[in-house]
């Protein structure tokens, strides 16, 4: 047997110990860690809506957009971080596949920080765009780094409870983030801009998350695949029963890992997975970040002031992390794209209800039926997604049909925009009905099953 060989069945092996843990501790330590630095990317990535009504009210920029693409309205806001999150994702979602796991999520997150800190000086719509988009490219690499990493931690029988947690975690931002911009975008504390405070709160709290993560591990099928066994080894027995305990294995033969390329997700079976995933990815983004992203703004619109709708977007906020926690039974006992069919349905009923009400109750309750239908959305679909291919090129993977839902929302934010001035409301929701059909569509046809199989068997 040569060299190759036998790393490859060493990496198997690796992948088959893996399936055969069972939920413990440590396995549940390491997927909250990883959760923590998740959780304020989101804190950045959805604050976006929650300081719009600030932006506009100091002058940097206008709640509607002068022009199709014009540079000084909430959508170009919007646009810069989504384009830095494509850029995040499309360009550099390889350096996860060949750096690893542990150090791009480490370097990527002092990125981001660094960014938004700067962005939250900034004066004028060029500068605070800029700031977005460049922080936009540190997120979008972290984002596909941990859902690579998740994947790859957790046996097969945990996998949709594991990213259900993750999400739940990271969901656990978006009330946060409500509630500080609730009570500090309205006033100016110091004498600057509550909007500021809203910004600089998110970055001070990743630097605490970037220290406790330096203890992780990196994740055993990433070293197998690079013939890293060894480490391998060791990373694993960490998860396994005893801590370590067990002997050590047969010394092995590192070697150079298989390559993996960007051709290869345009080759069988990952053809027809790669042009369902751009489709899906493309049309999610209108509904998910059309309400998430601009739910102030359309409250405004509904003819409610800046100070009540963010706190009726508090109150909807609260159900973000209660989502994927209500569904977490759900992730490994339905199949993931009927989940996902499942909840792309309840987002396009419960919008077009949203976009036919005024009165304050029924707008709070279809929020939230709406933040929880978009919550299991997102986390069967990054479960889904980083399932599809093999290690060796899974973040690239991931990053490239992820990335077309940053592209998407770009453009999107500047068709909502549109929909919001000439059609109202209820002519966003329509818009975003018609996205969640095509979303149904895709997944319901072209999905593959992955519930409960092997990542080895899924790749295959």
């Amino acid at each position: 047997m040569d060299a190759a060989s036998g790393t490859s069945d060493r990496s198997g092996d690796i992948g088959a110990r893996l399936d055969q843990l069972t939920a413990s501790r440590a396995i549940w330590t390491r997927v909250v860690l990883l959760s923590l630095g998740g959780c304020f990317e989101y804190y950045d990535l959805f604050l976006t809506g929650y300081i719009a009504p600030g932006l506009v009210r100091g002058g940097i920029l206008t709640s509607t957009t002068p022009g199709l693409f014009g540079t000084s309205g909430v959508a170009s806001f919007v646009a810069a971080l989504f384009a830095g999150l494509f850029v995040g994702t499309a360009l550099f979602g390889f350096v996860a596949d060949r750096f690893g796991r542990k150090t791009i999520f480490t370097y990527s997150l002092i990125w981001y920080t660094i960014a938004s800190i700067c962005m939250a000086f900034q004066s004028d719509a060029f500068g605070l765009n800029l700031w977005r988009f460049i922080a936009g490219i540190g997120i979008g690499v972290e984002l596909v780094t941990i859902d690579a990493y998740i994947a790859e931690l957790v046996p097969a029988a945990l996998r949709g409870r594991a990213f259900a947690y993750n999400s739940a975690v990271q969901f656990a931002a978006v009330p946060i983030v409500a509630l500080v911009a609730w009570l500090l975008v309205p006033i100016a504390p110091l004498g600057m801009d509550g909007w500021r405070w809203v910004v600089l709160i998110g970055s001070l709290g990743a630097v605490f998350v970037w220290a406790i993560r330096l203890g992780l591990p990196e994740s055993p099928r990433w070293l197998a695949e690079h013939g890293r066994l060894e480490e391998a080894d060791r990373a694993l027995l960490a998860l396994e029963p005893g801590g370590g305990a067990r002997a050590a294995p047969r010394a092995a033969t590192e070697t150079k890992p298989r390559p993996g390329g960007f051709a290869e997700i345009w080759e069988a079976p990952y053809l027809t997975r790669t042009v369902m995933l751009v489709i899906f990815n493309i049309f999610q983004t209108v509904g998910f970040y059309g309400f998430s992203n601009w739910v102030p703004t359309l409250l405004i619109k509904q003819g409610i002031s800046i100070t009540q709708s963010l706190q009726y977007t508090f109150i909807i906020a609260i159900a973000a992390p209660f989502g994927p926690l209500l569904a977490s039974s759900l992730g490994d006992k339905v199949e993931r794209k009927w989940l996902i069919v499942a909840a792309a349905f309840a987002i396009a009923m419960f919008g077009l209800l949203f976009g036919q009400t005024t009165a304050a109750v029924p707008l709070i309750g279809l929020g939230v039926l709406l933040t929880l239908s978009n919550n299991v959305l997102s986390f069967s679909f990054h479960s889904y997604q980083a399932e599809l291919y093999p290690t060796r090129i899974r973040a690239m993977a991931v990053g490239f049909v992820y990335s077309w839902s940053r592209l998407s929302a770009v453009f999107s934010a500047f068709a909502i925009a549109y929909f919001l001035q000439w059609f109202g409301v209820a002519g966003v929701f329509t818009l975003i009905a018609g996205s969640m059909a095509i979303v149904m569509l895709s997944i319901g046809l072209l999905g593959p099953r992955t519930s409960n199989l092997s990542l080895d068997a899924i790749s295959k």
